[in-house]
């Protein structure tokens, strides 16, 4: 690297951005990530959640935080915002098969390579949490494992509420369990309660406080976390999802109200989330044409 001294090695551990804590040596211009540049990495492992729905375990160290998203590349393809899931000093992807970029992506095998920038976005905030509910239902899941992980070395006592349309989609269970307690719904009952984990949420506030509810899933689950936190006057933070192409906030695809996913979010607080008009009720296609949240996630599949 320019500036090193003969012999020297550079850190293989990828920092933060803004807000460098030490992962950057003196001879290295400001910290990792520079807002455009990609590098390739390779696979490790590769492990199938349910049909058409894989996790990746990638061969590189990163350090980022909860809730915080990757853009990932297939070269010759398309690129993706992927949540960042932690294994060890590495991390994970996992990917559904949804669109044609991500259904060519679960398709690769150990060995291949997937171009990979960030960590982008702004985080969820754990300090000074001592009790806290996590709701997360559908791929949503996959963005709190972190969170989970670094409440309980905080020594915050956590109960999560995982959702899923049946019970092969309730992915991480295994991993969540080791940092709190776990409950689980299902829309069938063929896994844990049915119903909806909103539900679980609100029979938790009842029995006791919270210093903060999390959510990270379908935007309804979000919006009736919101409203259950609010009338219970529990802090709140949710994660959204939009069509996003750069992750860097340049082309405003992202865009909610006046702010932009990549760049303001993915994380909002629940202050925020009650002043956005289009929050729960509408959001762009990719060819910019504004519709009902409904008809989004109709193509979004």
């Amino acid at each position: 690297m320019k500036g090193k001294k003969s012999g020297s090695k550079a850190k293989k551990t990828r920092g933060h951005g803004e807000g460098c804590s030490g992962c950057c040596t003196p001879a290295e211009t400001g910290c990792w990530p520079s807002l455009t540049k990609m590098r390739m990495v390779k696979i490790a492992k590769v492990r199938e959640e349910f049909p058409g729905n894989k996790t990746f375990f990638m061969e590189e160290e990163m350090r980022f935080e909860p809730g915080q998203f990757a853009m990932v590349w297939l070269p010759g393809v398309d690129e993706k915002p992927i949540a960042l899931i932690p294994w060890g000093r590495k991390y994970c992807l996992n990917i559904e098969g949804k669109g044609g970029a991500t259904a060519r992506m679960v398709e690769l095998k150990e060995g291949s390579m997937l171009g990979i920038r960030g960590p982008y976005g702004r985080p969820f905030t754990t300090s000074g949490v001592k009790k806290a509910a996590i709701v997360a239902g559908g791929v949503g899941i996959d963005s709190i494992v972190l969170l989970a992980q670094r409440l309980h070395e905080n020594r915050c006592r956590t109960e999560t509420i995982l959702g899923g349309r049946t019970k092969e989609r309730i992915i991480f269970e295994k991993e969540l369990k080791k940092y709190g307690n776990v409950y689980i719904t299902t829309d069938d009952g063929s896994h844990g309660e049915k119903g909806y984990n909103v539900q679980v949420l609100e029979r938790l506030l009842q029995k006791g406080k919270y210093d903060i509810v999390y959510a990270c899933g379908p935007e309804i689950m979000t919006v009736k976390a919101l409203e259950t936190a609010r009338k219970h006057n529990c802090r709140f933070e949710g994660s959204l999802e939009r069509y996003m192409k750069c992750g860097i906030g340049i082309c405003g695809e992202c865009v909610v109200d006046d702010m932009l996913v990549c760049r303001d979010g993915p994380v909002f607080s629940g202050e925020e989330l009650s002043r956005m008009k289009e929050f729960g009720r509408a959001a762009y296609l990719k060819s910019g044409r504004r519709v009902t949240l409904k008809e989004y996630y109709e193509w979004r599949g």
